[in-house]
């Protein structure tokens, strides 16, 4: 074995375990598949309470009389909506390969379309239900996602990241300057999803089981697109646009299909965080948040849905940990994310074609040093 060959086999070898997990995996009966993920599904909607016997607390807080709940649960909704904002970037960045910086665009959207239809402090005049807004705000969103790409997706690279950018911020300057959205001051009383269960401002666990029950559906629905003729084309798109196009997939197409799929989750999200919050103004999407969005999907692994996952919940719920230590919070999550970043630059669960790209790329880059 040659010194490039041995470098391949070390670079190689998290490939070969976390290939090796994803066989074990899928070696296993459908039963035994099938309880392990009802088993953490019953973990995940048993979180707020096993917090009421300090299996996970948050001490620094244990009620908030502004937002309601404990702080925990609180975190819990938060988390839950960034989540589905990963699945939704996911299939923007990690399947179709598109880089997307502005994708708080179309959070904005799903927000403002239920704050503005269904807040009777709005301009509107008849205030609409919270269940007929929720797909009025996939719709728009989704809309907004097409308007965006037919000029958009002919770029590639910078271009469209530039492009992309560009449309997050002319969504928060609209919505600064429009007299509908009322300007920095906002729209109040945003509605919440109906029932007694969601009349309490204080319990927080209602719509934590509503936004997580959202995204387990959510992730249902994009592994079976992965998994379908869409996914394989988004798939032969990352890799090579030109061959693919070569090969007879209508690249542009799927590229639209992709932005669509995207932008209709990232809708659906927004209208979750609106109804969270109850009320919203044009400095709750700042081109901050678009960035940390892209950073979830980076530092959990772009193309892998568990790792996505994961990484949403680092970047949403971390902060929210560190909060005991007041302002040295941010610096410490921007240390923990640049650390990260340096010994895991394919992300903690990177998808096995990204970590073999990168194992090889490194590989490479020590043949030209080693030859130079």
């Amino acid at each position: 074995m040659n010194m490039l060959d041995r470098m391949r086999s070390v670079d190689n070898r998290r490939v070969g375990a976390l290939a090796a997990m994803g066989r074990r995996w899928r070696s296993l009966s459908w039963y035994w598949r099938a309880a392990a993920i009802v088993a953490v599904l019953v973990l995940f909607y048993s979180l707020p309470i096993l917090n009421e016997y300090y299996v996970f607390p948050i001490n620094y807080l244990s009620t908030d009389a502004v937002s309601g709940g404990t702080a925990f649960d609180d975190a819990l909704v938060l988390t839950s909506i960034w989540v589905l904002v990963a699945v939704g970037l996911n299939v923007v960045i990690g399947m179709a390969g598109l880089l997307d910086l502005g994708y708080i665009g179309f959070f904005a959207v799903g927000a403002y379309t239920v704050a503005i239809f269904g807040s009777p402090t709005s301009e509107v005049a008849t205030a609409y239900p919270w269940l007929a807004l929720v797909p009025i705000g996939i719709a728009l969103a989704m809309v907004s996602g097409v308007i965006l790409g037919i000029p958009t997706l002919r770029l590639r690279g910078d271009y469209l990241a530039i492009v992309t950018m560009g449309f997050g911020e002319i969504i928060r300057i609209v919505a600064v300057n429009t007299d509908v959205t009322n300007g920095q001051q906002g729209i109040q009383n945003i509605p919440k999803p109906p029932g007694s269960l969601f009349e309490n401002v204080l319990d927080s666990r209602p719509m934590y089981w509503l936004c997580l029950t959202i995204v387990v559906i959510c992730i249902f629905g994009v592994a079976r697109l992965e998994n379908s003729r869409v996914g394989r084309a988004w798939l032969a798109v990352r890799e090579d646009e030109d061959a693919a196009g070569i090969m007879g997939v209508p690249a542009f197409k799927f590229k639209i299909w992709a932005f669509a799929i995207g932008a209709a989750v990232g809708g659906l999200s927004g209208v979750l965080y609106a109804s969270k919050e109850g009320v919203i103004n044009s400095d709750s999407f700042p081109l901050q948040t678009s960035i940390l969005f892209v950073a979830m999907v980076v530092l959990g692994g772009q193309g892998n849905t568990a790792g996505v996952i994961l990484g949403a919940i680092v970047v949403a719920y971390l902060p929210e940990r560190l909060r005991f230590v007041a302002d040295w919070r941010e610096v410490l999550f921007g240390v923990a994310l640049v650390v990260v970043m340096i010994f895991r630059p394919q992300g903690i669960l990177p998808s096995s074609r990204r970590s073999a790209e990168l194992a090889d790329a490194k590989a490479e880059a020590k043949e030209v040093k080693v030859s130079g």
